[in-house]
């Protein structure tokens, strides 16, 4: 069965001819095998219906892409199968004021619209004179309303007057309400329950929750004797059954509304119950929203519980009832939070005895119907509606168009914007100003299949086995294949089979049947479709969240969550913001990125803004270079410092608190400085002392001197050792010579010796000298 979701395009955001242009056109291709599944897949998705603009093999799903890719791809113009949206008046009255009026332009149109393309059309407003006016007032009769009640009785022909002045043609109606005749709220005690006053001698209707008194009509004097015929009444606790009686006023037929402007003047001077209160009487039915009067009083008013707030105000915007809601000083504050829960209301503050109430109203009303809103109904499934105007504060796309200060006799223009993101059977639904009884009927139907121009006769592009669809095949029973060149049972099936598998995987993932070596893929469990090559993706397995799949807030491809717009995170479950990952204005110092409000670090970053990276090391010796360069003008950057060391920023300092860095310079002197890391990477901010270290220059006469001394000092070494060595060369020999004279055997004369053969004396010599 083939995937009947039709899913929504992207980058839908410009109005433009056909309704909106795209910053970017894409085809988010799904199951893909027909040109119906093309159109139905995006917006931006066109189809190519030439014969051979596949290759043997391709599947028909290349037949799907945008157009411009598919002229790349060398499809012919007329080949190029794109439908667009149609757009047809079939009412259009011209704006008209009268009897009769026309305040809306046009009345009834009729939308063929494709998936995902929206279609922009105009609405005109004009706001007729004499509009007729319907006012209905709800008063409160508890007693401490008696004073006002006073005053009521007089009012009816002086607002009629009033409003008749504004619009010619205004009618009026009378109604009153209490409470539930229950404990807590009334004392059911039978005579209190008859006459709930504490003055004996005032006159005291029995106690009631909301009765219908007078319908709406044009006759001033009916009113005030009607509302003469009221006596206040009574009850327990402070809060009333309003919201009980604006409901019955709002779906009661018998309440004459017609077709005008209706309003409904809530005159009371103390808060509500609303829904769940009911539960402190033991009533546990919520309220059904249907008219129960029996004789002009709320029947249901002791089984039925409160109506919600929610109730009320979809109620009154069904029927177009605008409420003003007429309060003393002390409740405005809570009547205000109510009128910013019902559009089109207003809150006035009555006077101490509501003498007040007439200029309230009319100026309640002026404010009202100055003001226009432009809204829809309930919208069927998969439409969307989003609406723009050419007043002051109207110009982006919002839930509702909205105008201000809107006389009577101008013309203002909307433009509505109608999207659908499926196909989907003929659908209708109204849009008009609230507060205004003419709508406009929008019918809406999808354009979802292809219009080919097909030959229903066998073609011979197709083998004569089948017949051309839209460019491709549709074979006869019995064949398969891209050209129906397959006959069911070919012996060779299982050589066919090979091209079936994803990397000799299993065959079509397991989820489909190779045919002819293609894969023809089965339906999931959920009612879609496997698809792909080798039927790998389907759109219905993927991340959950919240047990909502992509949390509701994007569309499953192929097992991976593509996020709507403003959602982000694999299960699109967080709304994009980045403000839990800004720090000095920069989010996660531009070392990641923001997903889900949390930073997700790159290249070792760590922390919660990826400020700090354990593993990184400060670059001081390859910044040596620029460090040079920067600081003092010298090194191998000198010449092209400012281009190649654009990365770092320096300061010189007198003094370092601490040196990151010590790096030698050409001239060998030693550099210190700090690297401070900038936003981003591979940034940095260099603080460099200002005085470097270099080495002294050589002290020549110490040289000089130092070396003669050396010369010295070694030759007086050298002389030490030699006289040392012959010092010990003679005291050897010296030991030597003693030591063989020890040992010698002669008496002490030496052999060698010999007397004298001659004796001669000196006759001059005396021994007595």
């Amino acid at each position: 069965m083939l995937q009947e979701v039709c899913l929504r395009g992207l980058l839908l955001l410009l109005v433009g001819r056909q309704g909106t242009f795209y910053t970017e056109e894409q085809c988010l291709k799904a199951s893909v095998n027909t040109c119906g599944d093309c159109i139905k897949s995006g917006p931006g998705c066109a189809w190519c219906k030439d014969l051979n603009f596949t290759k043997t093999g391709e599947q028909e799903a290349v037949r799907c892409d945008t157009a411009a890719s598919l002229r790349n791809k060398g499809c012919s113009s007329n080949g190029i199968i794109n439908p667009k949206n149609n757009f047809t008046k079939n009412s259009n009255k011209p704006l008209a004021a009268g009897a009769n009026p026309v305040q809306i332009q046009p009345q009834e149109i009729q939308l063929n619209l494709r998936p995902g393309l929206p279609q922009t059309f105009q609405l005109h407003f004009k706001r007729a004179e004499g509009y007729p006016v319907d006012l209905y007032y709800l008063m409160d009769l508890s007693y401490s309303m008696k004073d006002d009640l006073a005053n009521v009785k007089q009012l009816g022909n002086n607002l009629l007057t009033e409003l008749t002045k504004i619009t010619g043609n205004a009618r009026i109606g009378f109604g009153s309400f209490v409470d539930k005749t229950l404990l807590p709220y009334t004392d059911t005690n039978e005579a209190k329950l008859q006459r709930p006053c504490s003055d004996k001698n005032e006159p005291c209707q029995p106690a009631f929750g909301f009765q219908h008194v007078l319908s709406l009509t044009k006759d001033g004097n009916r009113f005030r004797d009607m509302v003469a015929r009221q006596h206040i009444s009574g009850n327990l606790d402070p809060p009333e059954g309003s919201l009980d009686a604006i409901m019955q006023v709002a779906v009661c037929m018998d309440i004459g509304w017609g077709n005008s402007t209706r309003l409904l003047v809530l005159a009371t001077d103390d808060g509500f119950h609303m829904a769940g209160d009911g539960k402190l009487a033991a009533i546990l039915d919520p309220n059904q929203e249907t008219c129960e009067l029996v004789n002009n009083k709320y029947s249901k008013s002791n089984l039925w519980d409160y109506p919600s707030v929610g109730q009320i105000a979809r109620k009154l915007e069904e029927q177009n009832i605008q409420p003003i809601f007429a309060v003393t000083k002390k409740m405005e504050t809570v009547y205000t939070e109510l009128s910013k829960m019902i559009p089109k209301s207003a809150v006035g503050v009555l006077s101490e005895d509501s003498s007040n109430v007439v200029k309230l109203i009319v100026d309640a009303y002026n404010n009202l119907t100055s003001e226009v809103i432009l809204a829809h109904e309930s919208l069927p499934d998969f439409i969307t509606v989003k609406y723009k105007s050419d007043c002051t504060g109207g110009e982006k796309p919002s839930d509702k168009g909205k105008c201000d200060n809107v006389n009577i006799g101008k013309e203002v223009i909307f433009h509505v914007t109608v999207t659908v993101d499926r196909s989907i059977t003929s659908q209708s639904f109204l849009i008009g100003p609230l507060g205004f009884s003419e709508k406009l009927k929008v019918n809406v139907q999808t354009r979802c299949e292809c219009e080919c121009d097909d030959s229903k006769q066998p073609h011979p592009h197709c083998g004569g086995n089948g017949k051309v669809v839209c460019g491709g095949c549709r074979c006869d029973p019995g064949f398969l294949g891209q050209r129906c060149e397959c006959k069911l049972g070919q012996k060779d099936e299982a050589s066919l089979k090979v091209q079936c598998r994803k990397n000799n995987g299993t065959e079509c993932e397991g989820k489909g049947d190779c045919l002819c070596g293609r894969c023809q893929c089965h339906s999931t469990d959920g009612g879609g479709n496997f698809y792909g090559e080798f039927c790998e993706c389907d759109d219905e397995h993927c991340e959950k969240f919240d047990n909502k799949q992509c949390a509701g807030h994007g569309k499953c491809k192929c097992g991976k969550c593509e996020c709507d717009q403003g959602y982000e995170g694999t299960a699109c479950h967080c709304a994009k913001s980045d403000e839990d990952c800004k720090i000095d204005e920069s989010v996660c110092h531009n070392r990641g990125k923001c997903v889900c409000n949390q930073c997700e670090c790159e290249r070792g970053y760590k922390g919660p803004y990826c400020k700090v990276c354990p593993t990184c090391q400060r670059p001081c010796q390859e910044s040596g270079s620029c460090v040079e360069c920067l600081a003092f003008g010298t090194g191998p950057f000198e010449k092209n410092c400012t281009v190649a060391c654009t990365h770092l920023q320096h300061m010189m300092v007198e003094k370092l608190l601490k040196s990151d860095c010590r790096v030698k310079d050409k001239e060998g002197c030693w550099m210190s400085f700090t690297m401070t890391e900038q936003l981003g990477f591979d940034k940095y901010f260099v603080s460099v002392l200002k005085d470097r270290e270099c080495p002294e220059g050589p002290n020549i006469a110490a040289i000089v001197g130092g070396s003669l001394a050396a010369v010295a000092l070694i030759g007086l070494l050298v002389l030490l050792i030699i006289k040392a060595v012959l010092y010990a060369s003679d005291l050897r020999e010296w030991k030597r010579f003693e030591k063989d004279r020890k040992h010698e055997k002669t008496s002490g004369t030496n052999p060698l010796f010999q007397n004298a053969t001659t004796t001669v004396q000196n006759p001059t010599f005396s021994e007595n000298l």
